[in-house]
């Protein structure tokens, strides 16, 4: 039977809204290449109509308490734990990923919003009582306006809900711009929050691509713009923001190591890189796609890698034995495929090949899937592009280092600065490695070390792009301009001008 694509538009002003524009995106699912949906592309009308229903609702959000609004948060949470599997499933039928690990993905954005919740103590202030004489001095956090996210296909609930949870808790409205890859979600989302009783206009969802993200940054009523996607895009969008006089916090690309070294249990270590470079079909950006083997470890541990990569149940994401899914769209598995070619030409040993892999095996109707197999190289070296680029597949590259020292060296050197690991027996070396290498977020014996809640997201170097990162009290700040406020009442307020510079007399 064929099913008619199903019309995606926007939620705009607390309702949907078929798009204006005439530009349209088919929508698959990767799993068997058929189309389900078509997703309206905005242009600039459709933006500005967005922004314009957010500025209209900013007035009376931000004004009301913070208990208030996080009441709202807290009914939404409650929707947001009814409909964690409708949500999974979503994300599953338009991404790829496997079932269970869409789940995990709701439930990591719940997270962020459970700790939204809390935004009354957040946004407490601090005061000092008689700063000089008869002068108190105190400041208080306050919503920026409206603010717009942009986020990536690989996570369409996690990374905006890194956005506008925060956001919406501190006062400010929302636009969110999801990818057009899997745009569905978000309007799930949308309904949600307006279930929970989320006024009208507080949040905005605008389908579209680089023609509505420009619109966004051009846009003078857009005091602040969050981002989530590759490095190059990243960058452009920090540029252009700044450039516009808006706050910007963009995050980029990223290649992250694990370090195994010779005493690591090899038990654990084979399971952490094959679960971290081979779940979501390496579609993350906290996905390791480098395992740096020390010493003699690499001729002990290779063997059990490439037993396992070969034996990865590659199938429809919905089917619960599933560890690894599609690839997300088509353009995405040539350029993955791509870049294995250039790995065997680069001189690396490539030891099982993902490109082999039949759809047919997947499941029924997977056939015509974007299908691609667990790919494993080994003697890769740093000057080959499948060492220095991000992929964003599921595609390991291992490199042999002789010793601690030289495997710190290799990830510093590296343009990306996003997630690392290092799994060892030995504190010492544990200790050295956290305190050392340059990158953001660092686990040992933790391959994926994403950050709960309350702790915040983001990477060095060329990983994120502005000076804040993402969820937790980073994005409290990120989402709030700080006031001090001085105070003296005229009882206190010496007699005649003061021509010299105040101080704490």
């Amino acid at each position: 039977m064929i099913l008619t694509p199903t019309a995606i538009g926007h939620h705009i002003g607390g309702r949907p809204v078929a798009g204006q524009s005439g530009r349209q995106q088919d929508v698959f699912n990767p799993a068997t290449g058929a189309i389900t949906g078509r997703v309206a592309l905005a242009d600039a009308a459709e933006v500005q109509a967005a922004v314009a229903a957010a500025r209209a609702a900013f007035p009376a959000w931000a004004e009301l308490p913070p208990l208030r609004r996080a009441r709202i948060l807290f009914r939404f949470l409650e929707l947001l734990n009814q409909h964690r599997d409708e949500l999974a499933a979503m994300i599953t039928a338009e991404h790829g990923k496997v079932f269970t690990d869409a789940q995990g993905e709701v439930t990591r954005g719940i997270e962020i919003v459970e700790f939204a919740c809390g935004i009354p103590q957040l946004l407490k202030g601090d005061y000092t009582e008689q700063v000089s004489t008869g002068i108190d001095n105190w400041t208080m956090r306050q919503p920026l306006g409206v603010v717009a996210g942009i986020t990536p296909f690989n996570f369409p609930v996690m990374v905006p809900m890194w956005m506008f949870p925060v956001a919406l808790a501190c006062g400010n409205t929302f636009v969110l711009k999801p990818s057009p890859i899997d745009p569905s979600p978000s309007l799930r989302i949308a309904e949600l929050l307006q279930q929970a009783g989320l006024p009208d206009g507080v949040f905005n969802v605008v389908q579209g691509d680089k023609a509505a993200v420009d619109a966004l940054l051009d846009h003078p009523d857009v005091r602040a713009v969050s981002f989530v996607g590759s490095t190059p895009i990243a960058n452009t969008i920090y540029e252009t923001g700044a450039r516009h006089g808006k706050r910007v916090q963009a995050l980029g690309g990223a290649k992250n190591h694990m370090v195994v070294m010779p005493d690591a249990d090899l038990d654990q270590a084979v399971d952490a890189l094959i679960g971290a470079a081979f779940g979501s079909a390496g579609e993350r950006c906290m996905a390791i796609s480098v395992g740096v083997l020390v010493g003699d470890v690499a001729d002990r541990i290779m063997p059990r890698l490439v037993e396992r990569t070969r034996a990865l149940k590659v199938l429809d994401g919905m089917n619960r034995q599933a560890e690894m899914g599609p690839i997300v769209t088509d353009a995405a598995r040539q350029r993955i495929t791509g870049y294995i070619e250039a790995g065997v030409r680069e001189g690396a040993q490539l030891l099982v090949d993902g490109r082999g892999f039949d759809g047919r095996s997947a499941g029924p109707g997977c056939d015509h899937g974007f299908w691609l197999g667990g790919t494993l190289f080994d003697h890769v070296t740093p000057e080959m592009s499948i060492y220095r680029d991000e992929i964003f597949g599921p595609v390991l590259s291992c490199v042999r280092v002789p010793d601690f020292a030289t495997a710190v060296r290799l990830i510093n050197e590296h343009a990306y600065g996003n997630g690392t690991a290092c799994f060892t027996r030995d504190g010492h070396v544990a200790r050295e490695f956290a305190r050392r290498v340059q990158v953001g977020m660092v686990g040992i014996n933790v391959p994926i070390p994403v950050p709960m809640a309350w702790h915040g997201f983001g990477g060095w170097k060329k990983s994120l792009f502005g000076d804040m990162h993402a969820y937790g009290e980073e994005g409290v700040r990120f989402y709030t301009a700080q006031k001090s406020v001085m105070q003296r009442w005229p009882e206190s307020t010496p007699k005649g001008a003061e021509f010299v510079m105040p101080t704490s007399q």
